[in-house]
């Protein structure tokens, strides 16, 4: 039962829910309105019946009396014929009264219309005792009136006591009919009042579902619609059949969702083309980009970002970018980015943005830099996310402490002979009396000395200089063994004076190189230079070149492998990976002999130069050799610039070419 009427209240709050504000509140007024009325009617009924029941009242007490008065004598004289004769007349002359009962002193019915005794006893030999109210009173005067109610209406019972010359006789009890004018007019009332009422309501409910079917319910389909639209849905249309206004309204709202769908399509259009340009561009620059929004999701992030990162393979939009950041870079920009988020950045710092150089080790040692820039809205007043500019600059740092490292190299080497110049001209210019001739030729001879140290210096740096530069050079084919030769006919007399032997093994029909004579001529000078300083007398320097097989894997062409050995005091294993930079000298370990030492550096880029690696295989106390791949020239013209090979050089077919390296 108690689910039931669960059940019915949920039904009926859902049924009250579909209605509409001014259908509550029609329906209220006229429940007030049906309340009013009703009560109106109910109290001018029972108005009307208070005023009938006390007509009636009145009416049964003065009707009593009247017959108590006529009946009273005979029944003191025991004429029961007289008091039925009398009975029967009154009873038959007005409808007004109901019945007529007569008891005696002792309650005793002796006599009623329309029953009497005799019919009593001779119908049921019973006896009939008539039932008095408790606050009846026999010596009372006045009768008592009491109504009660009966299918036909509410009856008047009147008590009125017997009394003849102070003598209680007994009670005559009189019933008198309601008024039938009365009881129609207040039954007439009612009906009436119960019409209205459910009038009124059958009126409400039709015009209720009459306004929920031609009005609400279009209403609730143009508020759907309208809140369809404003989230974003354009394709609502609403099909009802309606004329006249409602109709109208329904026919502007469904063009007004064509044209807005028709707009969002073309802004789509639009917004997607700029997105693809936007995205191609960022993807296309140099530099990494991140774009994240106030909660540091990412919301674009292009390849060179990702490449830096290491987020190949790894969805990071929509990710908190700080839990894909490394930690070194999660350290420093975490603050900023709360700071710049928040809005607690200073103008003149979210115009420019904020610059953070971090230094990372995985996956490989390198150097970026970031700009944190805050994107504002169209009025600039609000941040709505913020960009990530990121750079590698670890080619930059390197190039700037080799710059910072040449230029403090070249200062003190330059520091060095100049001040040893210096010390013997002042010498010679302030003692040159005082000393002896033999002095003052070793003491030119050692400022000689100095210049040519300083001269070679210079030149050296003025070699790798325009190595290092743009400068063009033009390649055409080279026959190995006019270089070598030349080299060999430059050194051969510095070798005979240390009595070291120079040699060559040149294969017989080697095909021309493609190369730069004078350039290969300065390889093998600094080479065969460096052999001849670091073999000890009685050794041996030797320059070979052969052809090398074509592998058909990393070459297209064949190549002439060259040589530079010698028998010398060799190089560490320690040293062999930093012989190749500028300044390195072994002798700053060995403390024997000098140089500049810039000459494999110049070795070095020059053979790259040429698309080639110079490479070394030394051990100490037995000696060191020098060797490098060249090209063979071909009569077909392909291009130059190849990437390098980790063990040779690329292959080369041109008859000439102009190479640039920065």
């Amino acid at each position: 039962m108690f689910a039931l009427l669960k059940t019915i209240r949920e039904v009926i709050a859902h049924w009250w829910s579909e209605f509409t504000l001014q259908t509550r509140l029609m329906a209220a007024a006229t429940l007030v309105v049906s309340l009013i009325m009703s009560g109106l009617t109910f109290w001018a009924v029972n108005t009307i019946q208070q005023d009938a029941r006390m007509n009636d009242t009145r009416f049964g007490r003065d009707l009593g009396l009247l017959l108590a008065s006529n009946v009273a004598p005979l029944i003191a004289e025991d004429n029961l014929t007289e008091v039925a004769r009398f009975s029967h007349r009154f009873y038959s002359s007005t409808s007004s009264v109901r019945y007529m009962i007569y008891a005696d002193e002792a309650g005793q019915i002796f006599f009623g219309i329309p029953f009497s005794e005799s019919e009593v006893q001779n119908s049921l030999t019973i006896q009939r005792w008539i039932e008095l109210p408790e606050d009846y009173a026999k010596n009372s005067e006045v009768p008592m009136v009491r109504q009660h109610l009966t299918p036909d209406g509410e009856v008047t019972d009147v008590f009125v006591p017997l009394m003849q010359e102070g003598k209680y006789l007994g009670v005559l009890a009189i019933g008198i009919n309601p008024n039938p004018t009365v009881v129609a007019s207040s039954n007439l009332t009612r009906d009436v009042t119960i019409a209205v009422f459910i009038s009124i309501w059958v009126m409400v409910i039709l015009g209720a579902v009459f306004n929920a079917l031609m009005i609400t319910k279009p209403i609730q389909e143009l508020l759907r619609g309208v809140k369809n639209i404003a989230t974003g849905n354009f394709k609502q249309r609403i099909d009802l059949p309606l004329k006249g206004e409602l109709g109208e309204l329904i026919f502007s709202f469904n063009e007004m969702a064509e044209r807005l769908e028709r707009y969002e399509e073309q802004n789509i259009e639009e917004l997607t083309a700029e997105k693809a340009k936007l995205e191609t561009l960022v993807s296309t620059i140099a530099d990494g980009a991140v774009l994240i929004d106030t909660n540091f999701h990412v919301v674009l992030v292009n390849p060179t970002a990702r490449r830096i990162f290491s987020w190949e393979g790894v969805d990071v939009v929509g990710e908190n970018v700080l839990h894909h950041l490394p930690s070194a870079v999660t350290m420093e920009l975490t603050r900023s980015l709360y700071q710049i988020a928040a809005g607690q950045t200073s103008a003149e710092r979210e115009r420019e943005g904020e610059e953070f150089r971090i230094t990372l080790n995985e996956p490989t040692p390198r150097t970026v830099r970031i700009l944190l820039t805050s994107v504002l809205d169209q009025y600039r007043e609000s941040v709505k996310g913020i960009a990530m500019t990121v750079q590698d600059i670890t080619r930059e740092v390197e190039l700037n402490e080799a710059k910072s490292q040449f230029i403090s190299n070249v200062s003190h080497e330059l520091r060095t002979p100049l001040f040893n110049i210096k010390s013997f001209i002042e010498t010679l210019h302030e003692y040159g009396e005082d000393l002896s001739e033999t002095e003052r030729r070793e003491f030119l001879e050692t400022a000689n000395r100095e210049t040519d140290r300083l001269t070679r210096l210079v030149n050296d740096v003025l070699d790798l200089s325009r190595l290092e530069s743009c400068r063009l050079y033009h390649f055409e084919p080279v026959d190995i063994a006019q270089p070598v030769e030349q080299t060999l006919r430059t050194y051969q007399l510095n070798a005979r004076d240390k009595g070291i032997e120079l040699a060559q093994d040149i294969a017989p029909d080697l095909p021309p190189v493609l190369g730069h004579y004078d350039l290969l001529l300065q390889v093998f000078a600094n080479l065969v230079g460096n052999s001849l300083k670091f073999t000890e007398p009685g050794g041996r320097v030797m320059i070979r070149a052969y052809l090398l097989e074509s592998d058909p894997h990393h070459h297209e062409t064949a190549q002439v492998r060259v040589e530079i050995s010698d028998t010398g005091i060799g190089i560490d294993a320690e040293d062999q990976e930093a012989i190749f930079d500028r300044f390195f000298r072994v002798e700053n370990r060995v403390h024997t002999l000098e140089g500049t030492g810039l000459g494999l550096s110049i070795v070095r880029n020059i053979i790259q130069k040429h698309h080639s690696r110079v490479h070394l295989v030394s051990e100490v106390g037995v000696g060191t050799t020098f060797w490098f791949d060249l090209d063979v020239f071909k009569e077909k013209k392909t291009p130059v610039n190849q990437p390098l090979k980790a063990d040779s050089s690329p292959s080369t077919e041109t008859t000439s070419a102009t190479v640039s390296v920065p």
